[in-house]
């Protein structure tokens, strides 16, 4: 239960800084790089968000390598599910759709960023 909740709030404090970063990265970067060179940009300032909200939502737990996997893998979906509810929703896309992104570099960089921020919690725990 206790990994539920943290991957819950480790999700919603991530998103909140990436739907930021996102923002800024889709009206000022992708103008003047091109998508993969915004992703490339903005990923190591997502990481480095996520590597500290991780480390301020563990300070003073103790989690079995279970509960800190459970937390990462908790956040990871409710990360994967939204992007994809959000792409469905704001771009019209289907499912099938929005997952056919991932053959695109950029799409294929950012899901490897997505798979570290899972990870954080098992590294820093």
């Amino acid at each position: 239960m206790r990994a539920i909740r943290l991957g819950a709030v480790y999700f919603a404090s991530v998103f909140a800084v990436g739907f930021a970063l996102g923002t800024i990265r889709m009206l000022v970067l992708v103008p003047q790089l091109d998508e993969l060179g915004a992703v490339a940009v903005e990923l190591p300032v997502i990481l480095t968000a996520a590597w500290i909200i991780c480390g301020w939502l563990l300070r003073g737990r103790k989690l079995s390598l279970s509960e800190a996997a459970g937390t990462g893998a908790v956040a990871f979906v409710l990360l994967m599910l939204t992007e994809a509810a959000l792409s469905v929703v704001l771009s019209g896309r289907t499912v099938i759709g929005h997952m056919a992104l991932y053959a695109e570099p950029a799409h294929l960089l950012g899901l490897a960023g997505q798979i570290a921020f899972a990870l954080f919690p098992v590294i820093r725990s």
